[in-house]
């Protein structure tokens, strides 16, 4: 199975790509119905550019998942030349207006269809064969039966179904409450996320029957609460994790699996997709599970809530609901950069020699970039996350001003620095600091 990975940012296509991802998927602004994440500019197809250079093997897909009004459809036809710079392997679509100019200006890249769209049966995929679609991403109201069904039925579609992440309480995430409360239309990508708000239950209001929702910044602004067939129409849902599932999504004929999450860090695209890496390389006996292990075990270290399979295998799982994150045990401190060469390194050192080790000299340290995302003093006992490591101690190190060459007592996001030590560090590894309790595993 392939796994698709969000990348919001370039850094987080880097991490996403690093990390295991077989293709990422990002979205262009305007277009996107993640518009919070940072999304990418039309100038920005030379990184991208160099990161498929970096990355050959790699796919990338673009979200143009919106609802398109006119307006943004004449957008789309004025940006195609900047668009066609990206060379993107499939575009995401929900809004069908956009079918023919997409095939007319790109033949030759892959249409996938979003989620948005809500396909959960076999006559509406066969339908979206003939055209022109090569994958469905599945609605998330999608068992494992009926996926199966669909396969059996249109066994030369691609089918892609989430593996893992947020989800929405409304169906396929065609949500209305973030409009209703907050004047930010979830369909247009600028979801409030209001169903993760403070509501309490009233019943019986002012002698009316029934039950009425209450938000917590809103008093006497009352929603009334529908039941339909076990779950409720408002209200924060659990986030998926099928990572202990996922021979039974392959038997029920998925073909890529996906993370949810281009609003997310780059700490958990890297985490959570590296997870996934080992879980579907242990399922097709590249390394054993037991090496997977610590791999899976490290999804706890990541800000969540509860876990759920959500409609996978029961309905009564999806209506479950939660509230609040649970942080993980760790903070993500900063990002490994570049060594600096040895004639930049003997310069900095005779700067400060004490500090620096002349007198017994580090033949092993070696200065590396340090891009801090957190405040961190000096000594705090840092681990160090790779592609192919759970986690390692750093060891003794020094935080050093890149200038003077001067120790520094703490660092903070923003701040130029350099970390020097013995470990082995390279371009993308990832530093983190002990902070709390790990969440038992599932």
């Amino acid at each position: 199975m392939e796994l698709a990975s969000p990348a919001g940012n370039a850094q987080k296509l880097f991490y996403a790509w690093s990390y295991g991802a077989d293709a990422a998927y990002i979205g262009l602004k305007k277009f996107s119905l993640r518009m919070k994440a940072d999304n990418f500019d039309y100038t920005e197809y030379e990184a991208i550019t160099a990161l498929k250079k970096q990355f050959p093997q790699k796919k990338l897909y673009c979200a143009l998942n919106i609802s398109f009004h006119n307006d943004d459809i004449d957008y789309l036809k004025s940006r195609v030349d900047d668009i066609a710079r990206f060379l993107f392997d499939a575009f995401i679509v929900q809004d069908m207006g956009i079918v023919e100019l997409l095939q007319k200006h790109f033949p030759r890249v892959e249409l996938h269809l979003s989620t948005q769209a809500n396909c959960v049966n076999k006559e509406a995929v066969k339908l979206y064969k003939t055209l022109g679609f090569s994958r469905v991403v599945l609605a998330r109201e999608t068992s494992l039966d009926e996926i199966r069904a669909i396969k059996d039925a249109a066994p030369d579609m691609a089918l892609e179904a989430f593996a893992h992440g947020a989800m929405c309480v409304s169906y396929s995430g065609r949500c209305l409450l973030s409009s209703a409360l907050a004047q930010r239309s979830a369909n247009a990508g600028n979801c409030a996320h209001s169903c993760r708000w403070d509501f309490r239950a009233l019943a019986q209001h002012a002698g009316e029957g029934g039950i009425y929702l209450e938000e917590k910044e809103r008093p006497n602004e009352l929603f009334p609460v529908f039941e339909g067939e076990g779950f409720t129409a408002i209200l924060s849902s659990k986030d998926l994790c099928m990572i202990n599932h996922l021979d039974d999504m392959r038997k029920a004929g998925v073909d890529c699996v996906k993370i949810e999450g281009r609003m997310k860090s780059a700490y958990y695209t890297a985490v959570v997709t590296r997870a996934y890496r080992k879980a579907l390389d242990a399922l097709e006996k590249k390394i054993s599970h037991e090496e997977a292990a610590p791999f899976v075990a490290e999804l706890f270290n990541t800000p969540h809530r509860e876990f759920t399979t959500a409609f996978y295998y029961s309905r009564d799982e999806a209506s479950q609901t939660a509230k609040g994150l649970t942080e993980g045990e760790y903070t993500m401190m900063g990002f490994a950069g570049n060594k600096l060469d040895d004639s930049d390194a003997a310069a900095l050192a005779q700067k400060n020699p004490a500090l620096l080790g002349a007198e017994q000299k580090k033949t092993a340290w070696n200065f590396f970039v340090f891009e801090s995302m957190n405040k961190m003093n000096s000594g705090t006992a840092l681990e160090v996350i790779t592609p192919h490591d759970a986690f390692l101690p750093l060891g003794e190190y020094a935080l050093v001003e890149p200038e003077s060459g001067g120790a520094l007592a703490w660092v903070s996001h923003g701040h130029a620095c350099l970390l020097y030590t013995a470990f082995p560090l390279e371009q993308g590894h990832i530093l983190r600091a002990r902070q709390s309790v790990r969440e038992p595993p599932l």
